[in-house]
């Protein structure tokens, strides 16, 4: 996805500020759908929107089989201690070098964007003021993720679409989700909760 458009990011913006807060005194906004859907991307649109930090679950995995991990890590290290008010030490993992960096600390913010394969799952959106989903055709989604990370990632894909399955079927994160983007065409489209697009089944 290239591009988001402006309106969506200023509602999703102007909804999170108004949103109740569920981590203590932060507002999480939750993005969540597969690899390639644009989370990333919508993520930085909402960080130069509104300021909030993003923590991206990428940088918790910690390897190609550590996706229930991370979002363990996420709840653990980051959701819970905000939620307590303390600073929080967001985990780091280099996969170049195949090893732990040194946490970040993070004292709790006003808000907080977390994008990622799992940002939505239950134990997870407990805090979040805002969950979005993001979904996307496969081909779309496997020629960006391809795109953006080349053959580091080409090896790994039906490994890490194996886990992004398994997870999601048991979370139907698209079900629970405050809000639906279909970034498969052009800049996305947006679809109320009422009535969350479904391709994510597939």
């Amino acid at each position: 996805m290239s591009e988001i458009d402006r309106r969506w990011v200023r509602d999703l913006a102007a909804r999170l500020r108004t949103a109740p807060a569920r981590a203590g005194r932060t507002r999480v906004i939750a993005i969540d759908g597969r690899s390639g859907s644009g989370k990333s991307t919508l993520a930085a649109s909402l960080h130069r929107e509104s300021g909030a930090p993003v923590v991206s679950l990428e940088d918790l995995y910690g390897g190609w089989d550590g996706l229930e991990h991370g979002v363990d890590l996420l709840v653990a290290e980051v959701l819970a201690p905000l939620a307590a008010e303390r600073t929080a030490y967001v985990p780091r993992y280099d996969w170049t070098a195949a090893r732990w960096r040194t946490p970040i600390e993070l004292s709790p913010p006003a808000l907080l964007i977390v994008e990622g394969v799992g940002a939505g799952a239950r134990r997870a959106a407990g805090y979040a003021s805002v969950l979005v989903w993001l979904e996307a055709g496969e081909r779309t989604r496997r020629r960006r993720a391809l795109d953006r990370d080349g053959d580091a990632y080409a090896p790994h894909w039906e490994r890490w679409a194996a886990q992004e399955a398994e997870l999601l079927t048991r979370e139907t994160t698209w079900d629970r989700a405050d809000v639906a983007l279909d970034t498969d065409a052009g800049p996305g489209s947006w679809t109320d909760a009422d009535s969350p697009p479904r391709r994510a089944r597939e």
